[in-house]
């Protein structure tokens, strides 16, 4: 059971942008919760293009893989290299800055045999989220919006916290290049692999510590020409 094992069970990737703070407390909890799986592992920290923080030397203390992303500094980027980097069966993407409790991974994996993607939901019964109610409202009416358009059978299309199967997402071609990459990688798993999506009750957190990486006004454009451009593709 370890963290740099070179044929893991399962792989859970981190993708980082000045989250030192943050994944000094998230590491040695998540890395409690995989030993706790009693499966072999392997941590892998997508960090920005050149380092930015002490995250490096953190991963070197933590004993997890650090990378530093490919292609520029968006988080598009950062979760491509990640699949390219990444190996093993099956593969949990998780936020760096404590909103995606690590604990919860052991729910995530005890239902990989019940579908291929499972997904930490918001939006099911039992989930709940701790964003504003502003934010709550916006992320309802994107969830609501690409399950209907793009015929999306998940009610929580926009949380990246999931545990997919590694083949599956090494087959996918991704161009997104921000945060809607979350629901391309939903949609051509349903269009290329017709997976079955399974979602279970999940409480998202505020983040830990910092500020949030997303820009509202570009966050809500980008979404709306990503929407449109994979419903014409």
């Amino acid at each position: 059971m370890s963290s740099t094992n070179a044929f893991p069970q399962l792989s859970v990737v981190i993708p980082a942008y000045l989250e030192e703070d943050n994944l000094r407390l998230l590491l040695p909890r998540l890395k409690k919760t995989l030993e706790k799986l009693k499966v072999s592992f392997q941590i892998l920290v997508i960090d920005t293009t050149r380092a930015r923080d002490g995250t490096p030397n953190l991963c070197r203390e933590e004993n997890v893989l650090y990378f530093n992303r490919s292609g520029g500094e968006n988080f598009g980027n950062a979760v491509r290299t990640g699949i390219q980097k990444l190996e093993g069966k099956y593969a949990v993407f998780m936020d760096a800055d404590g909103s995606h409790p690590p604990e919860f991974i052991e729910n995530l994996f005890q239902k990989r045999e019940a579908a291929d993607v499972v997904l930490a939901s918001r939006y099911v019964d039992g989930g709940f989220t701790e964003n504003p109610q502003i934010l709550i409202l916006l992320s309802r009416i994107l969830n609501w919006s690409y399950s209907l358009v793009l015929g999306i059978p998940c009610k929580d299309v926009s949380n990246s916290f999931r545990l997919y199967q590694v083949n599956q997402l090494k087959g996918l071609v991704l161009k997104c290049q921000n945060f809607d990459i979350v629901e391309e990688i939903l949609l051509k798993l349903c269009r290329q692999y017709h997976v079955r999506i399974l979602e279970i009750p999940f409480t998202f957190r505020k983040r830990l510590f910092g500020e949030s990486k997303r820009n509202l006004l570009q966050f809500i454009l980008t979404y709306l020409f990503t929407l449109i451009r994979l419903r014409l593709s």
